[in-house]
């Protein structure tokens, strides 16, 4: 029985550990922590940049995307937008093509055979010319100053990798959108106390984040979570990941719970081919706690659930 006792409560730490604990400690080892100082000025020479979006059916949203990228204040001369779409059959390529008599530093590529978001990617950062890149989605805006916000950091060599601040919109009394954005500000707050204290933020919002064309990495065919594949090769390169909360970008937070639901099992499948691929992180300083911390205890969160509910039936 007492060893039934030791299983259920280890079980029932881990558990608090990921969801209550852990956030806990960061914020107490955090709180007089300041992040990455060495960054650009806006007098400096700043490093060309390359905005990197995958478009598949996009019609409804690409015409902001494009106009929010250009409206920013980051020099015209060290920016440029590619876009590749994946075989759209809307109107996303005649939306596109409509945009590029008006900005010369926007490159389109309009592929007929549907390959999926990461192929796009891959091709798009092959031709890309900037030393810095943003990974963005096309329902993802920005604000004026996100690109130089992103950018600044990459002065500081041991930065690999900058997330932005998502920030939610479109919230409906109805639905799962409230629910969705307390868990995305929940979020965005730890793995900016990760990225504060060692550089060890655990994985961007996909939406948009930057990284140095040096330290991208092509993600193998059928991976499912991309953004945290790149943000973890980035700690095998021994970089730090790190989350600006200045540098702001806005989506609409989803609200139907069978879409939701179907992107989490996605992700969640996702996980677990990471996990795989980068089990070495595990025992590394610093990158090894907050990996089991913040994402593996997670993952493994219903098998200790389910323990400690069937050992309660026998310690009763």
């Amino acid at each position: 029985m007492v060893l039934l006792a030791v299983f259920f409560w280890l079980s029932v730490y881990l558990i608090l550990h990921t969801y209550l604990f852990y956030p806990l400690i960061l914020q107490v080892l955090s709180a007089n922590k300041k992040n990455n100082a060495v960054c650009f000025e806006r007098d400096d020479e700043l490093p060309v940049v390359s905005v990197i979006i995958s478009a598949f059916n996009e019609e409804e949203v690409i015409a902001e995307k494009i106009e929010s990228i250009f409206a920013g204040d980051y020099p015209d001369d060290k920016l440029e937008v590619l876009i590749g779409s994946d075989h759209s059959d809307d109107r996303t390529a005649e939306i596109i093509n409509s945009y590029l008599p008006k900005y010369g530093n926007l490159i389109f590529h309009d592929f007929k055979e549907r390959r999926g978001k990461q192929n796009v990617v891959n091709d798009l950062v092959t031709e890309s010319a900037g030393s810095i890149l943003i990974l963005t989605d096309a329902n993802v805006m920005f604000d004026i100053a996100t690109v130089f916000k992103l950018i600044r950091h990459f002065k500081n060599p041991e930065i690999g990798l900058v997330d932005t601040n998502m920030i939610n919109k479109g919230l409906k009394l109805e639905g799962i959108s409230y629910q969705e954005k307390a868990y995305i500000s929940r979020e965005v707050n730890i793995k900016n106390m990760e990225g504060r204290l060692w550089g060890t933020m655990m994985g961007p919002f996909g939406g948009c984040y930057a990284i140095r064309k040096d330290d991208y990495s092509r993600v193998p065919p059928n991976y499912l979570v991309d953004d945290f594949y790149i943000n973890m090769k980035i700690f095998d390169k021994r970089k730090k990941a790190i989350n600006d909360l200045d540098a702001r970008v806005f989506e609409d937070v989803s609200n139907v719970l069978k879409d939701e639901f179907r992107r989490k099992v996605r992700i969640a499948t996702g996980n677990w081919q990471n996990l795989r691929a980068f089990s070495h992180l595990l025992w590394r300083k610093h990158v090894g706690f907050c990996f089991w911390s913040h994402k593996v205890l997670r993952w493994k969160g219903p098998f200790f659930i389910l323990t400690a509910l069937i050992l309660n039936i026998f310690l009763a």
